[in-house]
């Protein structure tokens, strides 16, 4: 690895900017972070010229100008590409600046958010290597016990639940309390058993009695939760497939983290119930390498064997070289690997790719392509690494900012409730400092909030 080239140097402790503006400051940073990509040379500049001080009431004026954390919008940055342009710059790690240029809760926070230092000698980034090739390490010999928050009712009795489900929606009025509780306190399959009992005692149809009942946000949750997993799942990819746009985010979140056995019942629900294949409606619509990933994933082929080393090693080197062949050889080299091999095999094909080339591949990835393809390798990278943690972070910008997406929250709910959304749970509150439970509760309302909190389980 080459050493980094001769700059500006860094001079110890930082005295207060003239003419400071922290208005003008969280501006110039909120502009610099928004849209597709990010000046990540303009974000360093102005947090590495402000003293201490002056950076604290930076964060004060952009909560108050943006209502947003500025540090957990930062933690949205690719942190290696920051630390790399700082080291190239000043000879000198933006770990060791924080560590003596701040103080308090604010120098803890801004040193869990870079991550690592790179001031060990010998090579250009070694520290940051040593920290990725640990995490595949660590990610490889984990035995981890995934956990739904929603089980079996223990005093199950499918005759009551139908009639007090039928009373909650007979006549004036729907009481939504009773049909929450009732619902998501049963597994999926004590559901349908409830739906086939309801059928039997009033002939009707309780999808299409709830579906009369509900609306909105509430809705889309129950009748989720009352759907077969893998009908829900089909249902999800069809209608991120409709009307003139494609919900590329759907798509990539539920085909780069499904197991082979849950990709081939979604291919039997979807020509059940739309009598067109899933790969022909792939092929419809979306199109180039996005396409072809996304197919090959649909197959629900993936080897689930163990690591091979000898052979980890051979495709490490494969998606390592990415100067032979063009951007298209490069993409296809990644999909034959990232597509078709067992999870414990990946992990130790990450763990050689760092070792070849000093970098996490997920850096590698978004580094060297962009678009559709870059997000479903970062997908497949992340679900490999940790799922659990890949969903508690959909779930974070689900709720962040302003709006919120209820359909990314409604869909990570209900399809990982009866999986790993214990897990979940438990990733969330370790990398957010607040619990999901929290979140949930100050990002929706009504109905809709007391059923997600009844999914959720608890609060942590």
């Amino acid at each position: 690895m080459a050493k980094p080239a001769q700059g500006a140097k860094y001079r110890g402790s930082i005295r207060d900017f003239p003419d400071f503006n922290p208005s003008q400051d969280a501006e110039t940073l909120y502009n610099a972070m928004k849209g597709f990509g990010s000046d990540k040379e303009a974000i360093l500049e102005l947090i590495t010229s402000r003293s201490n001080r002056q950076r604290q009431e930076i964060c004060q004026n952009y909560k108050s100008l943006y209502g947003k954390d500025l540090i957990a919008d930062l933690n949205e940055l690719d942190m290696l590409d920051i630390r790399e342009i700082f080291r190239t710059k000043y000879e000198k790690s933006l770990y060791s600046m924080i560590k003596n240029d701040t103080s308090g809760e604010y120098k803890k926070t801004l040193l869990k958010l870079c991550g690592g230092d790179d001031d060990a000698a010998g090579q250009f980034f070694p520290e940051a290597a040593q920290v990725a090739y640990q995490m595949w390490e660590l990610s490889a010999v984990a035995r981890v016990e995934l956990k739904g928050t929603v089980r079996p009712a223990g005093d199950f009795n499918p005759d009551a639940d139908a009639k007090a489900l039928r009373k909650a929606m007979k006549g004036l009025g729907t009481d939504e309390d009773t049909i929450i509780d009732i619902i998501a306190h049963r597994s999926n399959a004590q559901r349908q058993q409830i739906r086939q009992t309801f059928k039997s005692h009033f002939g009707r149809d309780l999808m299409a009695d709830l579906k009369s009942e509900l609306s909105g946000d509430l809705a889309r949750l129950i009748l989720g939760l009352m759907m077969p997993p893998a009908h829900y799942d089909a249902k999800q990819l069809k209608k991120a497939m409709e009307g003139a746009g494609t919900d590329e985010k759907a798509l990539i979140e539920i085909l780069a983290t499904r197991t082979n056995a849950e990709i081939q019942a979604i291919n039997k629900a979807y020509k059940e119930d739309y009598h067109k294949s899933l790969e022909d409606a792939l092929s419809s619509d979306t199109s180039g390498h996005f396409k072809r990933i996304l197919i090959s994933l649909a197959t629900g082929n993936r080897e689930e064997g163990g690591e091979d080393r000898e052979r980890a090693r051979e495709d490490a080197q494969e998606i390592a070289d990415t100067t032979s062949g063009d951007k298209s050889s490069l993409e296809t080299r990644f999909m034959m690997i990232l597509c078709t091999r067992s999870y414990p095999h990946l992990r130790r094909v990450f763990q050689e790719f760092v070792k070849m080339t000093n970098y996490d591949v997920e850096h590698t990835i978004k580094k060297e392509m962009s678009g559709d393809v870059r997000d479903v390798f970062v997908a497949i990278v992340q679900s490999v690494k940790n799922k659990p943690l890949f969903f508690a972070d959909k779930l974070y910008k689900s709720m962040k900012g302003a709006g919120t997406d209820e359909k990314t929250l409604t869909r990570i709910m209900v399809s990982r409730s009866e999986i790993d959304l214990l897990n979940i749970r438990r990733e969330f509150i370790e990398k957010y400092d607040k619990s999901l439970h929290q979140a949930i509760e100050g990002d929706t309302s009504g109905h809709f909030l007391k059923a997600l909190l009844a999914i959720c389980g608890g609060e942590d």
